[in-house]
């Protein structure tokens, strides 16, 4: 399975609307294609994580990447994974108040909490550290 983290900046604001348009349509597409993953979008720029079957994922991405509604698509992660991070989330979602990213990764304990949890006595996977604090802490 191959698990992709990109982030990018949409050309414009997004509407509450918009949003769930978008939620609809990639979860339908996703759910069919099995693949799982979580949004987030703060003040017009967008994280997202895909995970999956590795053909299914590229091409997913390929669509995003020629998406004109943003720009500036950069991956963060490419990894090939044994498990999920998101399992049950054909697209989980995550709308942030402007600063509320920046605040929680300045928290004291970040760190240690990527650490804790379901994960106790493994090394977390590069997006799992990524995303856990959005999932969880926020």
């Amino acid at each position: 399975m191959l698990s992709v983290t990109y982030v990018s900046a949409a050309c414009s604001w997004w509407s509450e609307q918009q949003l769930t348009d978008l939620l609809t349509s990639s979860r339908s597409k996703n759910g069919a294609l099995g693949l799982t993953g979580v949004l987030l979008y703060q003040g017009g720029n967008f994280m997202q994580t895909l995970e999956g079957p590795g053909e299914f994922v590229s091409s997913v991405f390929g669509d995003i990447k020629a998406d004109v509604r943003h720009g500036g698509v950069s991956i963060v992660l490419w990894d090939q994974i044994d498990e999920r991070e998101f399992p049950g989330w054909s697209m989980g979602f995550r709308s942030l108040q402007n600063g509320e990213a920046d605040s929680l990764l300045d928290r004291p304990g970040y760190l240690a909490a990527l650490r804790s949890g379901p994960h106790v006595g493994q090394q977390p996977s590069r997006a799992a550290a990524f995303h856990r604090v959005f999932r969880e802490g926020a």
